[in-house]
Parts: C-alpha cells; sequence; structure tokens
C-alpha cells in the first residue's frame, strides 16, 4: 500500500490521498500510527453524545500533532453526526452548535485541511404540495449555525458534505458563506444523482471527496470495486492536475471505509486507474 501511495503521488501531487481513522481494529492514535507511511491524509471520524465519546484528550491531539509533523501526514475533522445545525428549536441548534465548537477548538492544533459537516435533519418531504417556507426556515437555522463556526474557522475550510437531499437547496447558502464542500461519491449514489453533473456544478468549490461503493444490498462505505469503472475514470481525470482548474486548488480524496481489506482493494482499484 506504501507503493501505492508513492504512484499516487506522481499523478495527482494537488490531491492528496487519504482514509479513515478506523481502518485497523483500534483507537485513532494507533491507527494513525498505522496509517502515516501508507496515505497523506486521515480523516477523523469523532463522536461525542450521551453514550459514547471518542474525542481524544489534549495529551493525544499533541500527539497526533508529533505523527504528523514526522510523517507529512494532514487531518480532516468530520465533526459529530448527532447535531443539527437547522434545528428550529433554538435551545437544540445552540446545543449542536457548541457541540461542534467543542471539537474545532479541541483539534485545532492540528490545523486540519478541513472540517467536514453536515447539515442534517432538513425538511421532511412528504406528499402533497411542498412547505417553501420549512426549507427557507431551516436554511435560516443553518444560516446562523455556519455565522458562528465561522467565528472559529476559516469559512473555506468548512466542508459542507453532499447527503440524501438534493444539494442544490443548500448550495446558494454555501456560496454566500463562501464554505466549500464535501463531495460524497457514496451518498449520490446511494441516492440514485448524476454524478458527472454534480461534479460539474459542484467541482470548482469541492475541497474534500468521499469515495466508497454501495453493495447490490444498499450499503454503503465499501470497497469501492462496486463503482463502475467509467465513473471512476472521470473522477481521476477531474483530479488531474493538468486539467485542473488555473488556481490547481489543492483538495483530499478520502476512501471513506472502515477496514483494511475495503482499503486494499480500493487502493487496488485505484491502481488501475493511474
Amino acid at each position: 500500500m506504501k507503493d501505492f501511495r508513492n504512484a499516487w503521488r506522481e499523478k495527482h501531487m494537488s490531491c492528496r490521498i487519504g482514509t479513515t481513522s478506523y481502518i485497523i481494529p483500534a483507537d485513532i492514535l494507533p491507527n494513525l500510527k498505522f496509517l502515516s507511511g501508507i496515505v497523506d491524509d486521515v480523516e477523523l471520524v469523532l463522536f461525542e453524545s450521551d453514550e459514547f465519546s471518542n474525542l481524544p484528550a489534549k495529551s493525544d491531539v499533541r500527539e497526533m500533532k508529533t505523527i504528523a509533523d514526522d510523517s507529512g501526514l494532514s487531518f480532516t475533522v468530520h465533526l459529530p453526526l448527532d447535531a443539527w445545525p437547522g434545528a428550529s428549536d433554538e435551545n437544540e441548534r445552540e446545543r449542536s452548535v457548541q457541540k461542534w465548537l467543542r471539537v474545532i477548538d479541541l483539534m485545532s492544533p492540528l490545523s486540519p485541511f478541513g472540517w467536514v459537516v453536515h447539515l442534517n435533519d432538513p425538511p421532511k418531504i412528504a406528499p402533497g404540495p411542498e412547505n417553501p417556507r420549512a426549507w427557507d426556515n431551516w436554511i435560516s437555522q443553518c444560516s446562523k449555525t455556519i455565522d458562528t463556526l465561522t467565528g472559529h474557522a476559516d469559512p473555506e475550510m468548512l466542508c459542507i458534505e453532499t447527503l440524501s437531499y438534493d444539494y442544490s437547496r443548500v448550495f446558494p447558502l454555501v456560496v454566500e458563506k463562501q464554505c466549500s464542500i464535501c463531495v460524497d461519491i457514496g451518498h449520490l449514489l446511494l441516492t440514485n444523482r448524476d454524478i458527472a453533473a454534480s461534479l460539474d456544478a459542484w467541482f470548482d468549490r469541492t475541497r474534500i471527496i468521499h469515495l466508497h461503493g454501495v453493495n447490490d444490498k444498499g450499503r454503503d462505505h465499501v470497497d469501492i470495486s462496486h463503482i463502475k469503472s467509467d465513473l471512476l475514470a472521470d473522477l481521476i481525470q477531474r483530479l488531474n492536475p493538468a486539467l485542473e482548474a488555473k488556481e490547481n486548488m489543492e483538495r483530499v480524496l478520502t476512501l471513506e471505509i472502515f477496514s483494511l481489506e475495503d482499503l486494499e482493494i480500493s487502493m487496488s482499484v485505484l491502481r488501475k486507474t493511474l
């Protein structure tokens, strides 16, 4: 797998190759030590709830920084999923904001390449006429949340992820707040979106790409052998620095999978596209 990283760097110098902090069955620090010679970036998948938290201690964050400094590793930080940035209940929204701010303040010493943000729980799409006011209210609440986050993080580093709903709903907000985008290919596949059209629309603002397969049972976050070769070829062509936009924007391509086997298979598949 180390050979793959070298081959990738030769072809895609403006795009770092990464994966998640849960590849081997161990905590985050052992995973970072294992992955530091294999990938350029690790997505730190963080959780904080009443039942479970994997937030590192400050001493662990210092050790993460040492690992990164010694190996050239960078980090993307996935803010906790159990947060409701567009909640109509202001107390609930504020609790979510404070949860995210605690993570940002804790992990900022790592100078992350980007913060992955889920704008969760949009208005439910019910049969019958749509209620535009519900969407407007949700967007307004999300806007307040982003404004607070940008007091602690560069807006460009806030990468708003593509989820199950139509991303065009939030794209104007992303542009208004000068945020970046995390395009999740697996989510787009799972909801039968047009991948090429999505990349055409959003690629210029895309800082992070999550790549994972969807198997024939509808399970995502599996190895990318389940992705059609022409889709992968198109994505890799877009990442080719010779074809990049004038600013040659640096990006991270994260293999968002959670086992060593899936990582090995996915790197083998990617190698064939180089």
